[in-house]
């Protein structure tokens, strides 16, 4: 399909606003926690506490769309909520206060992006591979707000930061106005998701996925902090973040053709492998530019072919009316368990041993994910639906 016959620029500004929040929370979110006085435990605590309703909320969602099939209606409900939640952090800063807002925003937020993965996929049909050509603009958005805050950052307070992500929220909402819903053109399949979840492979790809984002807990929680404490400045903060980004966006614009010609189970293989290899760098190199730059291009492998892999995966193996669910459980797997363990575990560590062995451990984790997808991803994935 033509990408001039999708609502291929509605579909895009949605994932240019959602990833521009993303690029607010991953890499300043920690820092305002910092500057709001708040301890590595509690940052990895309220960290935590973001990820963990992605372990519920998304399921809920992806139900109740699968069962009224109306997507973008419930993304439009769900994301004005966000907005109304996300408000009240300007209320109060307490430890008690932050982590209930950050619950709720959580919980209605992450009705978002599953849903609208799905609809993407629907609107796309068997040409879904493309993806990625649509999904890049998330990745643009992520750079675009990372190197304007940065920069920002270097002439004002973190107070700025919860102001722009809200912007950000309502920009998500705006676009979902816009977004029409899909056709649903898949199959309608009598296989329950029941039946689905008792498949080795599909066990292990849950398992692959939790592992995986497990393992950038101390990237996602602590990186900022960790640049931070060897003197790099905001703005430099800002630009290895942005590159790692860039690099995903260059993978974003092959993916397309790397998936039908190298399978899945090879892509997650070697993203795995590359994903070890990055924390590992990141540990060992901390004041060494290059080395980090480096490390910063394997976004490429440890997010951006990942990620796209997963989609596909679940677009195949999930069909019919557990569309929705199967995106749900992806997300509740990867960013909602393995965000929650990965945000502990840094938090806990960080002091004692230390930052170079909580990134020894969180390579050590992608390494597990890589023998589980060596050993149990047996299935076929020649070809792409």
């Amino acid at each position: 399909m033509p990408l001039s016959q999708l609502p291929y620029w509605r579909l895009s500004g949605f994932y240019f606003f959602y990833f521009a929040c993303l690029g607010i929370l991953v890499p300043y979110w920690s820092l305002y926690l910092k500057w709001e006085g708040f301890s590595p435990s509690q940052i990895g605590e309220l960290t935590a506490i973001l990820m963990a309703s992605r372990i519920i909320a998304p399921n809920i969602w992806g139900w109740l769309a699968d069962y009224y099939s109306r997507r973008m209606r419930i993304v439009r409900l769900a994301s004005f909520a966000t907005i109304i939640v996300f408000a009240a952090i300007f209320i109060d800063q307490s430890y008690l206060s932050v982590a209930l807002v950050l619950m709720l925003f959580s919980f209605f937020w992450n009705a978002s992006l599953p849903q609208v993965e799905v609809t993407t996929l629907q609107h796309l049909g068997e040409h879904s591979h493309h993806y990625s050509k649509i999904r890049l603009w998330g990745s643009i958005g992520f750079i675009v707000i990372v190197m304007v805050l940065g920069n920002l950052l270097e002439q004002f307070e973190p107070k700025i930061i919860p102001i722009a992500l809200l912007i950000s929220i309502t920009g998500i909402w705006l676009f979902s106005l816009s977004v029409p819903e899909s056709s649903n053109t898949s199959e309608h399949s009598t296989i329950s998701l029941k039946t689905i979840l008792k498949r080795p492979s599909v066990i292990a790809f849950l398992l692959i996925c939790l592992l995986m984002q497990a393992s950038h807990g101390p990237y996602y929680t602590f990186y900022s902090i960790y640049l931070e404490q060897h003197d790099y400045s905001s703005s430099v903060i800002g630009q290895l973040w942005a590159l790692g980004v860039m690099s995903e966006v260059i993978i974003f614009l092959v993916m397309h053709r790397w998936l039908p010609k190298f399978g899945l189970r090879n892509v997650f293989m070697v993203s795995l492998l590359l994903t070890s290899l990055r924390w590992l760098l990141i540990a060992a190199f901390p004041q060494n530019l290059p080395a980090l730059i480096m490390a910063q291009f394997l976004h490429a492998a440890s997010y951006g072919s990942f990620h796209a892999s997963a989609i596909a995966w679940v677009h195949r193996h999930f069909i019919g009316n557990t569309q929705g669910r199967g995106q749900a459980l992806y997300s509740s797997a990867s960013f909602g368990i393995g965000g929650v363990i990965g945000s502990l575990f840094s938090g806990y560590l960080w002091d004692s041993p230390g930052a170079a062995w909580t990134f020894i451990i969180a390579s050590v984790l992608s390494f597990l994910g890589f023998i589980v997808a060596y050993r149990w991803l047996k299935e076929t994935d020649s070809i792409l639906r």
